[in-house]
């Protein structure tokens, strides 16, 4: 028996110290975070899920587990409403089921489980998400532009669902077709993925920017989220980042339409810049000019609190000593830097280019950070 006690305690031991050396080995293990910004808290969503229930490979419940394992706020449970590859197996006329199934798995826990539908369609228009709907069996009709009058007749939220899928875009270019402008002159397309499961489109971002929609990041999970975004090597599922007054549905939804939104894949955040600035100055926290020394070396500590290896590109007058004009500032851990100010100063600042930051194709933002002793 000591024996078989003492092997137990072993292999937990070893389990720990594996967990501990992990790619996210921080306070919550995989959970994703990143911290709130000035007058909103910043929520962690996937807006784009699906299940047995359409051509998912999980039961709705499972979606729940995931999220909360990831640390989510918000996910939305989104079949097709008019592919049904299962429905041999697991017939179901009414197409709010699998969110009601979520919805009481999740009662008990801090996540929102919001309703929603993918409206499956040639291009175009192609796909689209409606989010926040109220009965998805009346959204189930024939007629493409009624599809969507009767999604936003109930109120939803209605996102383009990857625009650069090359099975509708065969160059995998995001375009607008004359149909997608009339949806949006006429107020029926609110959002347009820029992430979708594994590629991130630019033409969509740019389509975001010029037709003020909002940007969105989802998993598009069909399988297991573990196994399609290796989190057991670091990796983490994409999502959108909500800047919201508050954890409840209805705040969710007034932010999507202000369209706080940045979306978050393979460590780039992306994002309009009035976003996006807030958010990465946000997670840094800046601490006191030291100097070394009787020397002119300024020290200064920066503290990363978010999932994010934000990668630098200092811009200052004031050149670095012990690496070179790019570094990374890694997630959830302490920076030092050795600044060379020539002279001792009370304070200075310095601009810093954040390069797996994306505000458009190949346009990155830029912060200033003011250092005090």
């Amino acid at each position: 028996m000591k024996n078989l006690l003492s092997i137990l305690f072993f292999l937990s031991f070893c389990i720990t110290l594996l967990d501990a050396q992990s790619p996210h080995s921080h306070s919550f293990g995989r959970k994703i975070e990143f911290p709130n910004v000035p007058g909103y808290q910043t929520l962690k969503c996937d807006f784009h899920i699906h299940t047995v229930f359409s051509d998912g490979a999980v039961w709705p419940t499972i979606r729940v587990e995931e999220a909360l394992r990831d640390g989510l706020d918000a996910i939305a449970i989104t079949d097709h409403l008019e592919y049904q590859p299962h429905q041999q197996d697991i017939p179901h006329p009414d197409r709010n089921r699998a969110f009601e199934i979520a919805k009481g798995f999740a009662e008990n826990n801090d996540i929102l489980v919001i309703p929603g539908v993918e409206i499956t369609r040639d291009m175009p228009p192609g796909h689209a998400n409606a989010i926040f709907v109220e009965d998805a069996n009346k959204i189930l009709v024939e007629d493409t532009r009624l599809a969507f009058e009767e999604a936003n007749r109930q109120g939803a939220y209605v996102f383009w669902n990857h625009p650069n899928w090359i099975s509708q875009r065969k160059d995998g270019i995001a375009t607008l077709t004359d149909m997608h402008k009339k949806l949006i002159a006429d107020s029926l397309l609110h959002g347009i993925e820029v992430v979708n499961e594994l590629t991130f489109s630019d033409e969509a971002m740019r389509i975001a920017l010029d037709n003020n929609l909002g940007v969105i990041g989802t998993s598009d999970i069909h399988g297991l989220v573990d196994w399609q975004f290796d989190l057991a090597e670091g990796g983490h599922r994409p999502i959108t980042l909500v800047f919201a007054k508050e954890k409840t549905a209805a705040a969710v939804k007034e932010a999507l339409f202000a369209g706080r939104t940045v979306a978050w894949y393979k460590n780039m955040l992306i994002g309009k810049e009035e976003h996006l600035v807030p958010l990465i100055s946000s997670c840094l926290e800046i601490g006191k000019i030291r100097y070394v020394g009787d020397s002119n070396l300024a020290s200064v500590e920066i503290k990363n609190n978010s999932d994010a290896d934000f990668i630098i590109n200092s811009l200052s007058a004031y050149n670095l000593h012990g690496s070179s004009d790019i570094f990374t500032l890694k997630a959830h851990s302490t920076t030092t830097l050795e600044i060379k100010t020539l002279v001792r100063l009370e304070q200075f600042s310095m601009n810093f280019q954040v390069l797996n930051a994306v505000m458009n194709a190949r346009i990155h933002p830029y912060i200033k950070i003011e250092m005090t002793q």
